[in-house]
């Protein structure tokens, strides 16, 4: 088939990347461009030898300089292929997500093959952020295409792309209804506990849905013990561990304003928590000093130590951290459930931090589960950034 797209060649080593999975290339990894393209459109990505790789959206602006739509030669980039690109992503979360397809992740970027689109379904509205300048332009046809194949279901659609990365792009921020209108709120099912989603001034679209699994995993142990959720942002894991049948259930973190939607979904749950507004650092450090031990599950879920590989180091020191008093304040049997929700760090790095933290803490970790993101954030095979959350449970012996 004749290529008629504007034609970058790249270096050996994003060949290799590309063969091997990835679709991004780097702007150092270009090293021919004749122009005649405006960010977001289709460029061509040909290796040093000359043989084409796969096209996708080229960016001037972005350290991304192409993102990849498809290695398949015969694809036109028409909307005939964005909407089958939609209707993939649906239908597959339809088939995974049983029940919950109501309150889940439609779209999760490169994975759907959707570069830089983020959509989260909260009942019958879709909550977006667009953080790539060629989804951007096409962003009015993926949102028709969203709503025709959800019709009768879902009925408006809010931007919230409003991430600085969006700058690195070359987009200015943007927010908003695409589509229809709601009321900001609404009340999601997950696991069959009830959480109020502030999809507009919430933090990141609304609410956290990748945890879902995982959240059922605690549910499922929880049972007659004294439960301590750190970092429990709008309750998801203290709610989980309420209606598991827990004994008592605490739940701490530092934002105010996240406690109030927690505390409003243990009522909607009819379960009893104890909410507390403090650093869980400094909980951590101040149960240890008094030796209270008055815990027999620990849940660990933090925001991201880190967003970039440079500053890995430090927040491995932050994970080993709060992971050593966890296990030294867990009773011998106790049970710890423990994640990081950053890709870089990876798992091998978070398993050597679990190790190190055990040795300095004297204790022995006895591996029950292991967790990642829930299916509707798909891992794409060659692509380590869709690959991100890491989740363990382990009883302390």
């Amino acid at each position: 088939m004749e290529r008629d797209f504007p034609r970058l060649t790249v270096t050996k080593k994003a060949e290799k990347a590309i063969r091997g999975g990835h679709v991004w290339v780097y702007g150092d990894e270009v090293t021919d461009d004749k122009g005649g393209w405006t960010d977001g459109d289709v460029v061509d990505v040909y290796a040093p030898n000359g043989k084409w790789l796969g096209a996708g959206f080229g960016n001037h602006v972005s350290k991304l300089r192409v993102r990849l739509l498809s290695r398949n030669g015969n694809d036109r980039f028409d909307e005939a292929f964005f909407r089958r690109r939609v209707r993939y992503a649906v239908q597959c979360r339809r088939e995974v997500m049983g029940t919950d397809f109501s309150a889940c992740r439609l779209v999760f970027g490169e994975a759907d093959g959707l570069p830089g689109l983020t959509v989260d379904r909260y009942n019958d509205v879709l909550v977006t952020e667009v953080l790539c300048a060629g989804t951007d332009r096409r962003k009015a046809l993926l949102y028709d295409a969203l709503l025709s194949e959800l019709a009768g279901e879902v009925t408006a659609v809010y931007e919230r792309s409003d991430s600085p990365l969006r700058a690195k792009e070359g987009l200015a921020p943007c927010e908003g209804w695409m589509a229809g209108e709601g009321s900001g709120s609404t009340v999601i099912t997950q696991n069959g506990a009830r959480f109020l989603v502030d999809y507009v001034g919430g933090q990141k679209t609304g609410f956290f849905l990748d945890q879902s699994r995982n959240r059922a995993a605690v549910q499922r142990l929880a049972a007659g013990k004294r439960v301590l959720d750190c970092f429990t942002h709008t309750g998801g894991f203290a709610i989980h561990a309420a209606l598991g049948g827990a004994a008592k259930v605490t739940a701490v973190d530092v934002s105010a304003a996240a406690l109030d939607t927690a505390r409003e979904n243990a009522r909607l749950n009819g379960v009893a928590v104890d909410f507390v507004e403090a650093d869980v650092f400094d909980l951590l450090d101040g149960l240890l000093e008094a030796r209270r031990r008055e815990f027999d599950l620990i849940v660990l879920d933090p925001p991201a130590f880190t967003r970039s590989g440079a500053t890995v180091k430090n927040a491995y020191h932050g994970y080993k951290e709060i992971n050593r008093k966890a296990m030294q304040l867990l009773p011998r049997g106790g049970y710890l459930a423990t994640c990081s929700c950053s890709h870089f760090m990876t798992d091998e790095l978070f398993r050597a931090m679990l190790r190190e933290a055990a040795g300095d803490a004297h204790v022995s970790l006895r591996q029950l589960y292991v967790g990642r993101q829930g299916p509707d954030h798909p891992i794409l095979w060659g692509v380590p950034e869709t690959d991100y959350l890491k989740f363990y449970i382990f009883q302390v012996v």
